[in-house]
């Protein structure tokens, strides 16, 4: 698939903002301040002459080297657009097959290069970023390893190379009656490999479970050695080592190939949009049924400022307005909208739901949600050619500390860029569900700054106010997107010394030169030899 260079996705998707929700955003925020961006061409006389010579391992190529510098992460996006982006690696590795994967490891660590492994390039805490380094970085690119390799309907395992994309995955299973079920919202460009390295979940895991639920083994090359996990379905035979490749972000070695648990496609899916009287009640009414232990398939719900805001984004003014009068005729002034999944049970979910004040269900716009549910990150080039940034965060807690968390949150966002007396659109949803808590996923939109360097203080301003106060009230500094270096810096509040000593010796372990992806998971220097 032809990707956009510097943003989203491919290059003909352009969607542009509804007219009420460009009002809506000139209203809350000011007017939007659109910088231009860089073209290609321009950003290209910025890559560096390589410090690497010609070699059958690698390419040297500058716009492969360009495409392969950042991920999208609101700094990569600022980066890309300005065509600024700092750090190069300088060359990228593209093998077909373990034999040329090990070949190139071999050679890095004999050579002592710096590895950073790739796979959608889709994360947005800088995890494929290049680091400044004295020594030559390759990023390793894993997409010519992304075919199905094994299906064994039996056990229902089947085994990828680590680079292959959800939708291919998806449809090899399909073909055969399979499904693994993991829809993360990047799922149209991020990879299995790039799934299991960060801890990622998918919309549905109430039913499919996140990836660590899925994840049964595999191959892992580190840097001296080919690593076989073995896909016992359980174990008591000490720790269980697949637990610590999970997460662990390519800073102890490649995933080459992953087998994961499948299911067979399940025989009707029926999703549904249900709004609330008020957000309070929805919260009951969501926390209830999940400990209730009625089979949802999936649970999404959207505080009334994210409820707004979504409605605004998503239907005409004719339809908005036909809404907004029906629910003022159902007393639901303040209302929270829920998506869900219901399958078999989903008359018994919607009684359930009824009890809590729920005033309207419509699988109309449930549908409309299942079949956009990817759309989202495309709308940030829509509001970056308005002249707005737009970023997201997530955490999790318990239950009995969900709206703390949350209110305390969004107060940060709203007061991080008080000294400039710029208002910001901060609004959240509850993406995943647990009986014993909830993630918590905030969107935050501010009008870009004077220039590129500017709108990145803002974002820093605005991301660590928010990450301090995750960390510092209970929540985990990352739910579903990994640590990369973004969140590096606030992992030793949420883990503490002790754990984070035993990561540090685990990787110097591993990685002694500190070679596979530095300053990921851990901050720059912390395993450095």
């Amino acid at each position: 698939m032809e990707r956009r260079w510097n943003g989203w996705g491919r290059p003909d998707v352009a969607p542009t903002l509804p007219e009420t929700a460009a009002a809506m955003l000139e209203e809350r925020l000011g007017p939007g301040k659109p910088l231009g961006e860089a073209s290609l061409a321009q950003a290209l006389t910025q890559v560096p002459p390589s410090r690497l010579p010609e070699s059958s391992h690698w390419s040297l190529d500058p716009e492969l080297r360009l495409r392969h510098s950042r991920g999208q992460s609101l700094p990569d996006w600022l980066a890309l657009k300005s065509g600024q982006l700092g750090h190069y690696p300088d060359a990228i590795a593209q093998p077909s097959n373990d034999d040329e994967l090990r070949a190139l490891l071999d050679q890095a660590h004999r050579d002592n290069l710096v590895v950073i492994p790739y796979g959608g390039g889709t994360s947005v805490a800088g995890h494929i970023n290049v680091p400044q380094s004295e020594r030559p970085v390759v990023t390793l690119s894993l997409a010519r390893m992304n075919r199905l390799l094994h299906l064994d309907p039996i056990s229902q395992l089947a085994t990828f190379g680590a680079g292959i994309a959800g939708p291919d995955l998806e449809a090899a299973l399909n073909a055969q009656g399979f499904t693994l079920g993991h829809f993360p919202q990047s799922f149209e460009l991020s990879t299995l490999g790039g799934w299991v390295a960060s801890r990622s979940s998918g919309q549905q895991s109430l039913t499919y479970g996140r990836i660590e639920q899925l994840f049964a083994g595999g191959v892992l090359h580190t840097l001296t050695e080919r690593w076989v996990l073995p896909t016992v379905p359980a174990s008591a035979a000490g720790p269980d080592w697949r637990e610590t490749i999970l997460g662990s972000e390519g800073r102890l070695g490649v995933l080459s190939q992953v087998t994961v648990r499948i299911r067979p496609l399940p025989e009707t899916e029926r999703f549904c949009t249900s709004v609330f009287r008020n957000y309070d009640d929805a919260l009951k009414g969501l926390r209830t049924l999940i400990q209730s232990g009625l089979p949802a398939g999936m649970l999404r719900l959207s505080h009334p400022e994210e409820t707004r805001t979504q409605l605004a984004l998503a239907l005409s003014p004719d339809k908005k307005r036909w809404l907004d009068r029906y629910l003022a005729l159902r007393d639901a002034n303040e209302p929270a909208m829920l998506v869900w999944e219901g399958g078999a049970q989903f008359r018994a979910i919607r009684r359930h739901l009824n009890q809590y004040g729920a005033v309207m269900h419509s699988q109309t716009l449930g549908q409309h949600w299942h079949r956009k549910r990817f759309h989202a990150p495309y709308l940030r080039e829509a509001l970056w050619q308005a002249g707005y940034c737009v970023d997201t965060l997530e955490t999790a807690t318990d239950w009995s500390n969900i709206e703390t968390l949350r209110r305390a949150i969004e107060q940060s966002l709203n007061n991080a860029l008080a000294s400039e007396d710029q208002p910001v659109l901060v609004f959240t949803h509850i993406s995943h569900v647990y009986r014993q808590g909830a993630s918590l996923y905030t969107t935050y939109l501010f009008p870009n700054g004077d220039n590129f360097e500017h709108s990145l203080l803002r974002w820093r301003r605005l991301k660590h106010a928010a990450s301090a106060i995750i960390v510092e009230h209970g929540g985990t500094i990352s739910h579903q997107h990994g640590v990369g270096r973004d969140h590096a810096p606030y992992l030793d509040t949420e883990k503490g010394p002790v754990a984070q000593a035993a990561l540090r010796n685990l990787l110097t372990h591993f990685d002694p030169r500190a070679q596979l992806n530095p300053g990921a998971l851990l901050e720059e220097g912390e395993c450095e030899a």
